[in-house]
């Protein structure tokens, strides 16, 4: 076997840990730190793999669509204006006044490249990482980020997932540095009722008839937004949600104010919220949905979240999900993303220091408690 091989099947080598109750099952691959599958069990104890992916798992590698399914995103995640940001933070960076750095851009407007989305041509997310620690519960990849992509510094990032007794999935990334740098990561998850970070997710799992996630019930902690510009890039405006359809303070269903969102987020959402009360002393997101049954229960210590309904989602579906017939597309899932605030690398108004360096580590944190009722 060649070394390239050899390389491509270590980094697709799948890793099952499953609480010691059975009550959640995870699959993991190295590549991107990425969940592949999460069964959790409904009100008929039957177990749903609630997250997105591929019935081939190398396609994260090859789908030229890169949907993003289930893995760390970083070393930055979201959207950086024009590539460009410098240390100290700017909002115009000029080389006269602070040390400015170019990466690639890689979100288009039309033929023309304006932004640099999630880290970059190959972020976290399209890295190989090394498996470090695994238990029958637990499973630790490391990867080192030796200024990948044109960010400053060398970056080494230990991702650790665990799965305990009540359906309860915790992620933790854990980051030390050599020179400043910044950092913002999240672990997206697409929920077939979870395009969560972590992941894309639908909680019914695409069965008994349900194709999209506008009857799940949304409820999120936070009464103000992040302000976004055309490229999606924040003004620096945070605005109050007012019993507006960015209002989910009182849970509801995501669909019920749907044609609202048209010309403020969507079709359907794509918008960063700030929280009330970061920590993680009690959930601060919840997603239900009455069809399956199961609830999905979020707890961060990161103080936003970034919620995703997957618009622009085209990708054949696995075969538990329907087969490749079908697709995931336009609301098929939600992407529930906690971070910090985004693009906060270019916003100085806020305040807010993503700079890490020797001795200030960077930390990640999120539970994701899955009941019934």
């Amino acid at each position: 076997m060649s070394s390239v091989a050899q390389d491509i099947d270590a980094a697709f080598e799948l890793c099952e840990i499953k609480a010691p109750d059975e009550s959640i099952i995870a699959k993991f691959v190295p590549f991107g730190s990425t969940l592949t599958e999460l069964h959790v069990k409904d009100r008929e104890g039957k177990y749903r793999n609630v997250v997105l992916g591929y019935d081939d798992n190398t396609r994260l590698l090859t789908d030229p669509d890169h949907p993003v399914f289930n893995g760390i995103v970083g070393r930055y995640a979201g959207r950086i204006k024009n590539g460009t940001f410098s240390i100290p933070i700017a909002k115009d960076p000029k080389p006269d006044d602070c040390i400015v750095y170019h990466i690639p851009t890689n979100d288009h407007d039309g033929e023309i490249s304006l932004v640099t989305l999630h880290g970059g041509i190959n972020g976290w997310d399209r890295r190989s990482w090394t498996l470090i620690e695994k238990t029958p519960s637990s499973v630790t990849y490391q990867h080192v980020d030796n200024a990948d992509e044109g960010f400053p510094g060398t970056v080494t990032a230990i991702a650790t997932h665990t799965v305990s007794d009540g359906g309860v999935l915790r992620t933790r990334v854990h980051s030390d540095h050599a020179d400043p740098t910044y950092i913002l990561v999240f672990l997206q998850i697409f929920d077939s009722h979870w395009y969560l970070t972590p992941g894309c997710r639908n909680l019914d799992a695409f069965r008994d008839g349900n194709e999209d996630i506008l009857s799940h019930f949304l409820r999120l902690d936070a009464s103000r937004y992040i302000e976004v510009d055309q490229l999606a890039i924040p003004t620096g405006n945070l605005l109050d949600v007012n019993g507006g359809p960015l209002d989910f303070r009182k849970e509801r269903q995501i669909g019920d104010r749907w044609e609202e969102t048209v010309n403020l987020c969507g079709p359907g959402y794509n918008a960063g919220w700030v929280l009330d009360d970061p920590g993680e002393k009690r959930p601060v997101v919840s997603l239900r949905s009455h069809l399956s049954g199961i609830r999905l229960d979020i707890s961060t210590n990161q103080p936003a979240v970034v919620v995703y309904t997957s618009y622009y989602l085209n990708t054949p579906r696995k075969e538990e999900h329907g087969g490749p017939a079908l697709r995931y597309g336009p609301s098929s899932a939600i992407a529930i993303e906690q971070q910090g605030y985004i693009a906060a690398i270019n916003t100085p108004e806020w305040g807010v220091d993503q700079i890490y360096q020797p001795g200030k580590d960077y930390e990640w944190r999120s539970e994701y408690k899955f009941s019934i009722f």
